[in-house]
């Protein structure tokens, strides 16, 4: 669990707001970075992909992980007064069949941090906006999968 430790420092027109856990803002930072990557990788993908069918699920994907990375970015910025930062932190195969499988366990790893940033995390709206998350990539996880398994047949 994130530590309780609060200190107040001065915020805009003498309002003062709380600084949270270090290790809480590097949470949010890692997965403000991982949902920035994959929307570039996505448009990757959807470009590559074999079928419209799969180009607009990819594409409908991007639109969740656009949403996560809107959500993790107004929670960072409520947290710290300031805009966080947007890094690449993963490159995208360049090939279809490598790009869907790297997809999908990018994915995966994704639900297990995002639940864990959860269950660490005190502030509710925090809790819930990560725990979405991860049953998002969940699902996101099952389609990238579907479309590999596709690939292998």
């Amino acid at each position: 669990m994130y530590s309780n430790q609060q200190y107040y420092v001065p915020y805009y027109n003498d309002f003062y707001r709380t600084v949270p856990d270090t290790q809480l803002l590097n949470d949010i930072q890692k997965a403000i970075n991982a949902e920035y990557s994959a929307v570039a990788c996505y448009e990757k993908l959807a470009k590559m992909s074999p079928t419209q069918d799969e180009r607009n699920k990819i594409l409908e994907i991007q639109k969740d992980e656009k949403r996560h990375l809107e959500e993790f970015s107004k929670i960072f910025t409520n947290l710290t007064g300031r805009q966080p930062s947007y890094q690449i932190i993963e490159e995208c195969p360049d090939n279809y069949r490598a790009g869907i499988e790297f997809a999908f366990k990018d994915e995966q790893e994704a639900v297990d941090f995002y639940l864990d940033t959860s269950d660490k995390a005190q502030d509710f709206t925090i809790k819930d906006r990560f725990r979405r998350a991860a049953s998002d990539e969940q699902n996101h996880a099952v389609w990238f999968l579907f479309f590999f398994r596709k690939i292998q047949m």
